[in-house]
């Protein structure tokens, strides 16, 4: 009887073992592992165009005065603001240098100015009144350094060195007595031009727009030294500026090359299922 209970006992567990092995049991999710990308920096050569309102300041203007071998300075010597336009070609290092040449025009910019001396006869206590107006080309060499992207905007500080060819239109002046008594004829002078040294200090924002086009606001800053002004006229002359300041806000683009060819990571598809 004893060994009829287990030999039963053993068939049961021996059954129940069985049916365990065949209950079906879920297979560990599959982990996958993306290949390493390399990122690449962006770099290739870009063209740009710009436009800008510059406002112009004057650091004074001096010329000879009649058989005065000294240099006498203006009275008043302003410049109006004007507007600019400008073009370049560049080259983006890495993420963070890049460097152009640009080529600017400043429009025409309205000169105003007046000088003290003697006029009319017997000599009596006069003021000249002095107009003329100049335009200026500039050639730079820049870099800048992009700070960082953050979104769509990538602020960026720079700086430049170049020349700019300032031509300045003829001077009129007309010389007229302190005490309202009159005045004498207008005079002019040729006016002069000529190459010289100018440097720049930029900050501004690049907006990616799209992986080619990039809009670019910002502010410059220039020095363009002192030169030549106009020639002599009637014991007047010559003259000479004493170079300007620039304060420049520009809005422009830049279009990049070979810039939406950056590598795209790679996504792999997931793997089926086996069950076993």
């Amino acid at each position: 009887m004893k060994m009829s209970l287990l030999g039963a006992a053993a068939v049961l567990m021996a059954s129940t073992a069985a049916y365990a092995a065949d209950v079906y049991q879920p297979q560990p999710e599959p982990i996958y592992s993306a290949p390493e990308v390399q990122v690449s920096e962006a770099s290739g050569w870009y063209l740009r165009g710009d436009v800008g309102y510059a406002i112009n300041k004057m650091r004074g203007a001096e010329y000879f005065q009649g058989d005065n071998s000294n240099m006498v300075d203006f009275e008043t010597a302003k410049l109006k603001n004007s507007f600019t336009l400008g073009v370049g070609v560049g080259y983006q290092v890495n993420n963070y240098l890049r460097g152009d040449l640009t080529f600017d025009h400043m429009f025409k910019s309205d000169f105003k100015g007046s000088t003290v001396g003697s006029c009319g006869f017997p000599l009596e206590p006069c003021t000249s009144s002095d107009v003329s107006s100049m335009r200026a080309y500039t050639l730079m060499a820049n870099a800048y350094v992009d700070i960082g992207t953050y979104g769509m905007i990538t602020p960026y500080v720079g700086g430049g060195i170049g020349g700019s060819y300032v031509k300045w239109d003829k001077l009129r002046n007309t010389a007229c007595q302190d005490d309202g008594g009159g005045c004498d004829d207008e005079f002019s002078h040729g006016g002069a031009g000529k190459w010289r040294f100018a440097y720049q200090l930029m900050a501004g924002a690049t907006i990616n727009v799209t992986c080619n086009w990039k809009a670019d606001v910002g502010y410059r800053f220039r020095h363009t030294l002192a030169g030549d002004m106009f020639g002599y006229a009637a014991s007047g002359g010559p003259g000479y500026d004493k170079g300007f300041y620039t304060h420049e806000v520009r809005a422009g683009a830049r279009y990049v090359f070979d810039d939406c060819s950056q590598p795209i990571a790679y996504d792999p598809p997931p793997e089926p299922i086996v069950y076993k």
